[in-house]
């Protein structure tokens, strides 16, 4: 990447941040873009409105939903040390006097049917209920929706899961929250509460340049799903752990990169008939075509709004590239919108160098009697060995579909166990010839042979009257 390219790259970035802070109106503006392979890159514009700590990089904003993503996060830390079970009633953790049929699942991917808020008028009194008060209160609040109807946002349901991971960690969440991924990702400008250096949170007026500060409601019980306070920086940080864990963190201290997996998987979309967005477990999908996902959620709360995302596939992507967005306004879509903008932009103006291919080991002796093509239901299957892997593709698949990829079981080479791409989960099942040579496969209990078979066994090739 030459210097100068470089450089247009970053007065692009800097441009659309300078635009829709404009466009937008937004009192103060900070947005930071993380990669693996280059410094990182953070720009602010307008007044912090905070006279003793004027604008800059270390600005704290309220992130408001992008809290749930830290929620979701200890959720799955908790599941994968066999503190619980996704599919487990919250009742089975939590002593709760009503809905407590709702399973952790499907809290975590809003489908639940909880209603959206905490029971009584937060918005209007600005006085938020405490720990245990929220949970008693749900006898009193609505499931408004059958369990996995479809999807309902639920501020309620995120706050439930912190409790119940914090009783589980026998601490507060916010205690649970900072020791278990703030301390060890080096989040160190990331806490509950403000800080001396945060910016002032403004209503901007429709018809006229005149703004108010919002008062800050502190949530209470209701902290894990919109209290964090941050910066661009650890949150475009955050944003690459979410699409790269293996880069970000990779002795899997937070949480292991298969269960990050888990997370980004869609489980519902968030409209019935534009399929533009959806949830996995905590996190929020915007597809952006030719198998590019963002990762992340957005959030807002009085007086900000804020967009934290990470890219996942796609040509020019250098791995860990997240994306952070925070403003002062309560109002101004241009903050939402410029995270999207911001990770086009690096992959466009300033894609990953594209490594050279070199040559690799050999597969394993028991393994090379299986490369090359194979057919199933009259269809021709690749199978080849990459990256210390055995993998398979269907021949006419298209070249950005990745691959699916096996791993022979510990105690039968001979069953393998498809880890990812198509099939996933299934087995792939090898039979030899007296050579040890392999001369067919069943794969999903599919067969897999070296020439075009009918489902009877006869080679296509004989012709009709076999």
């Amino acid at each position: 990447m030459t210097s100068e390219r470089l450089i247009l790259a970053q007065r692009r970035l800097e441009r659309a941040a300078r635009r829709a802070q404009a466009d937008g109106r937004v009192p103060a503006l900070s947005a930071a873009l993380y990669r693996a392979d280059r410094d990182p890159w953070t720009f602010t514009v307008g007044d912090s409105g905070n006279e003793a700590h004027p604008l800059d990089d270390d600005s704290r904003f309220r992130i408001g939903s992008v809290t749930k993503t830290f929620t979701a996060v200890l959720v799955l830390q908790a599941r994968d040390d066999g503190l619980l079970d996704l599919d487990d009633p919250i009742s089975e953790h939590l002593d709760v006097p009503a809905h407590g049929t709702a399973t952790i699942r499907s809290l975590l991917s809003h489908t639940a049917g909880f209603q959206r808020e905490p029971h009584g008028d937060v918005w209007d009194t600005l006085i938020a209920p405490g720990d245990r008060q929220l949970l008693d209160d749900l006898a009193r609040a609505e499931r408004v929706l059958p369990n996995n109807r479809r999807f309902h946002y639920s501020n309620l349901g995120l706050a439930v899961l912190g409790q119940l991971v914090a009783g589980l960690r026998g601490g507060t969440w916010a205690s649970v929250l900072r020791e278990r991924i703030l301390e060890p990702l080096g989040l160190t400008a990331t806490t509950v509460e403000p800080t001396d250096d945060a910016a002032v949170g403004y209503l901007v007026d429709a018809y006229s340049d005149t703004a108010r500060p919002e008062p800050q409601l502190e949530l209470g019980g209701a902290s894990p799903a919109a209290q964090i306070w941050s910066t661009a920086g650890d949150m475009a940080r955050w944003a690459a752990f979410l699409t790269s864990p293996d880069i970000i963190d990779p002795g899997a201290h937070v949480l292991a990169p298969a269960s990050l997996d888990e997370m980004r998987w869609p489980l519902t979309t968030t409209d019935e008939t534009l399929w533009s967005g959806g949830f996995g477990l905590g996190l929020i999908l915007v597809p952006q075509g030719k198998r590019v996902v963002h990762v992340g959620h957005d959030g807002a709360m009085p007086g900000f709004l804020a967009g934290v995302y990470g890219r996942r596939g796609g040509e020019g992507n250098p791995g860990a590239l997240g994306a952070a967005v925070l403003g002062s306004s309560g109002t101004a879509g241009e903050i939402n919108d410029l995270v999207h903008e911001l990770l086009r932009i690096a992959v466009e103006e300033d894609p990953a160098e594209i490594q050279p291919w070199k040559p690799g080991p050999a597969a394993p002796p028991e393994y090379r009697s299986i490369l090359g093509p194979w057919w199933s239901e009259g269809m021709q299957f690749v199978f080849a060995w990459h990256d210390g892997t055995l993998q398979a593709r269907g021949a006419e698949a298209p070249v950005d579909r990745p691959p699916a990829i096996f791993r022979p079981l510990p105690e039968n080479p001979d069953l393998l166990r498809t880890l990812s791409g198509r099939e996933a989960g299934e087995l792939l099942r090898l039979t030899r010839d007296g050579d040890g040579v392999v001369v067919r496969m069943h794969w999903a209990t599919y067969r897999f042979t070296r020439v075009q078979e009918t489902f009877d066994n006869i080679p296509v090739s004989y012709g009709p009257d076999v």
